[in-house]
């Protein structure tokens, strides 16, 4: 059991693996060994809150997840199914992580009384700053 955080775990037990062949760097090894892996992860056993499975739908590709709620994730980075298997791994912890951050939602505030009254005075300052510079006026 992998924790993320006290409400959500992910089952080990509940993690199915799929060895399929892959393209990439290898040479003829490639042809004759299955090393790439598909991560399969069902969601819909687990008992985890509305709002981390919403969060998963944002965070995943339309492709990764299906319409009951599997979770798919192939990797086929490394040449040995053993290192294809913990990078999986990794990607799905990592993906639960993201999805258990809440965003802070930005709240309105008001200027002071103070602030207002600071922005006036320094408006009036300069007002009569640039009504110094200009000509007299005559008929005054």
């Amino acid at each position: 059991m992998i924790v993320i955080n006290s409400q959500i775990k992910i089952f080990t037990n509940e993690i199915k693996f799929q060895a399929i062949r892959s393209g990439g760097p290898g040479g003829q090894h490639v042809n004759k060994v299955s090393t790439a892996v598909i991560l399969k992860y069902d969601v819909s056993n687990q008992p985890y809150p509305e709002w981390f499975l919403n969060a998963l739908k944002k965070n995943l590709n339309s492709s990764q997840l299906s319409n009951d709620k599997v979770i798919t994730i192939k990797s086929s980075q490394y040449r040995s199914q053993k290192r294809n298997k913990e990078d999986a791994i990794n990607r799905l912890t990592r993906l639960f992580k993201k999805s258990c951050e809440r965003i802070k939602y930005r709240r309105k505030t008001h200027p002071t009384k103070k602030s207002k009254e600071k922005r006036l005075l320094t408006k009036k300052i300069n007002s009569e700053k640039k009504s110094l510079r200009k000509k007299p006026n005559i008929y005054d």
